[in-house]
């Protein structure tokens, strides 16, 4: 019958006793030369002189009068010892050089005068000189002794694992705080499952997998749910850094695998979580040179620990990364990281649960509608919608409020997506009025385009690095992208730099920002989605070259007829779009002197003051146009957003 597995929790305290300083060993040193230093140079603690200090021309007074009834002059130091016909004891303040005269004085009027001249006792004799530099020496040297069994104590356990232990007594997280994420939870939750009952699994013969690792971008919870699963599993659980491996010594880094590894095994069933892999799991000979020997040591030590393991052993992997790309295709197969487990940006439902955990510790307003801000936050991920939350209750704490009302969170909001408003910068007329025509333009794109997101408010207040934003939000999160849409997308994203030739003559360095996005989004339709009649249904690598080594082996996958081709039917994409937006424009163009004046006047503007203008212009509807805009472009039904929300259109300042 094999031995029954130690108790973690046992064996984690007493490494704990064994790793625990012990405080007195150096507060007894300390003392010890405290105390040396003292009896070095302080002998006079151990007899103190309580006689009365007096003036010399005092005490020869005392001497006139016949007060003094015997006295002694020490040769040494030059100071006068005495005692009064009462019994006082007296010492002048010396030291003093006695004439003739004054000695002539002290042996006539003194009964009992005497000369002194003391010898050298121990301490100023031996100690002090002799044993005091000897003992400073000594102590100097076993300091330095000290300090260095500390280094070698420390280089020799510079091999350990730095992993933190967390047992069922230290629960601090548990699946009930992470929000959402349903079926993230239910895939790990089987994970917990095996390891509390793993009797229930080999009964039917089903194998846990061995290793999960969890994928998603940054601030999607990756972390937080494996802290979630060392509050749920019931059994030990390593938690490590990919970073902790990696040291300026060689070897070390494979050292502190195999230990992490024992000491999991020690314990029995156990879960050992490496945050950030990609740091120690990045694909081995991808770099310049062949890579980094001491990385690439660690990660095949990891790889051999994995594949050593035995289904009984009870030993699951947990790790997460936001750059699966990078990782090694050996430590993805079967065997390693068996699962992979999304953790993708929160959807409507799921960003609801997560602002409600988040406005527990905040003070809210009655009939706050989180649904709405839910609505309004797409693509945000969970620590964006902490740092939402926290932000508007600054705000109303800046503004002197009690609570955080639905103000606040639409301020918050308005400051994460745009940023923060700039209130001293103050634009000319000149510019002012560009940048509300500028505005108005993607605006009035945005009502009116059949296939675009409904407009949601347009500003002129200068907010980052925006002069102005025109922001618009989808009714629901989206996640396929048509050609029609895209289209659509570039017209809009032209609105503004369209208005400002017809209006104005000449385009400005506002549009930047605009053309940049539309620049990228062409390329994308040609190189990568396919939505180039000319070109046809071929996809090119993207730009990104996440290992230049690699990559610098490769030839470019099309030629340069090709390129020239990709080249002209990008220029031709954003040429048309530029044609529509331009007929667009010209044919509503009282509609942008409009939005224009209520920019200017009120600076911002929601939806539906916009939808109202354009009605008081015979617009019926802000999805519908007049039969005069039919020519701007074919009517569609409405198509799905390119991303899970739009990213607000911005003015740039003027480079």
């Amino acid at each position: 019958m094999p031995p029954a597995p130690p108790d973690p929790s046992q064996q984690q305290n007493n490494q704990e006793a064994d790793a625990k300083p012990n405080p007195w060993g150096k507060r007894v040193g300390y003392l010890f030369a405290i105390a040396l230093l003292a009896a070095l140079f302080y002998p006079n603690l151990f007899g103190s002189d309580n006689r009365t200090e007096i003036p010399y021309q005092e005490f020869r007074e005392k001497v006139l009068s016949g007060e003094i009834s015997e006295a002694e002059f020490n040769n040494n130091n030059g100071k006068i010892k005495a005692t009064t016909l009462d019994g006082e004891s007296l010492k002048s303040s010396g030291p003093i050089e006695l004439s003739s005269e004054d000695e002539n004085l002290f042996l006539g009027n003194i009964p009992s005068f005497q000369f002194h001249t003391p010898g050298s006792n121990i301490w100023t004799g031996f100690i002090i000189p002799v044993l005091g530099p000897l003992a400073l020496i000594l102590l100097f040297f076993y300091w330095i002794q000290r300090r260095a069994q500390g280094q070698m104590g420390n280089i020799m356990s510079i091999g350990r694992s730095k992993a933190k232990a967390y047992t069922t007594e230290r629960p601090a997280t548990t699946f009930e705080d992470v929000a959402g994420y349903e079926g993230v939870k239910q895939e790990i939750e089987e994970v917990v499952d095996f390891l509390r009952d793993s009797e229930k699994f080999a009964a039917i013969g089903a194998r846990i997998p061995k290793g999960v690792l969890l994928v998603g971008p940054p601030g999607t919870g990756k972390t937080l749910i494996a802290r979630a699963v060392a509050g749920e599993a019931g059994v030990p659980f390593l938690s490590v850094t990919g970073s902790d491996f990696m040291e300026m010594f060689v070897g070390v880094g494979a050292s502190r695998v195999r230990d992490l590894f024992q000491t999991a095994r020690k314990m029995g069933k156990a879960i050992i979580f490496i945050d950030e892999i990609d740091s120690i799991g990045r694909k081995r000979g991808a770099g310049l040179g062949g890579g980094h020997d001491e990385r690439e040591q660690t990660l095949n030590q990891m790889l051999a620990e994995m594949d050593g393991f035995e289904a009984t052993e009870g030993i699951v992997m947990m790790a997460a990364t936001n750059r699966p790309d990078i990782l090694d295709p050996a430590l993805l197969r079967p065997g390693r990281f068996d699962r992979q487990v999304i953790v993708s940006l929160p959807e409507l439902e799921d960003r609801k649960k997560i602002l409600e955990v988040h406005v527990k510790g905040k003070k809210m307003e009655d009939g706050t509608d989180l649904t709405l801000l839910a609505r309004g936050t797409p693509g945000m991920s969970g620590a964006d919608l902490a740092n939402l939350v926290n932000e508007a209750a600054l705000i109303a704490v800046r503004d002197g409020e009690e609570s955080v009302t639905s103000d606040h969170l639409e301020s918050a909001r308005d400051r994460v997506l745009m940023g923060q408003t700039r209130e001293a910068t103050v634009l000319n007329k000149d510019e002012r009025e560009r940048v509300a025509y500028h505005e108005s333009g993607h605006a009035l794109a945005a009502v009116l385009l059949p296939n675009a997101d409904p407009l949601h408010k347009v500003s002129i207040i200068p907010r980052g690095m925006a002069l102005g934003v025109t922001m618009t939000l989808p009714e629901e999160d989206r996640y396929l992208l048509k050609k029609s849409y895209v289209e659509d997308e570039l017209v809009k994203m032209l609105g503004g730099r369209m208005a400002e030739e017809i209006v104005f003559g000449e385009v400005s360095s506002g549009a930047a920002d605009d053309l940049s996005r539309a620049t990228e989004m062409a390329r994308k339709m040609v190189r990568e989605w396919g939505m180039s009649d000319r070109v046809g249904p071929m996809a090119w690598r993207s730009h990104e070259q996440v290992f230049l080594g690699e990559d610098m082996g490769r030839g470019r996958d099309y030629s340069d007829e090709m390129a020239n081709l990709i080249d002209s039917e990008i220029e031709g994409i954003l040429r048309h779009a530029e044609t529509r937006c331009r007929t667009l424009i010209t044919e509503n163009r009282s509609k942008l002197d409009s939005l224009a004046s209520a920019l200017l006047e009120h600076e911002t503007i929601d939806s539906e003051d916009v939808k109202q203008i354009l009605n008081e212009k015979g617009l019926d509807s802000g999805q519908e146009t007049t039969e005069s805009e039919n020519s701007s472009g074919p009517k569609t039904a409405e198509i799905p957003a390119l991303q899970s929300y739009s990213s607000p259109t911005e003015s740039k300042e003027p480079s």
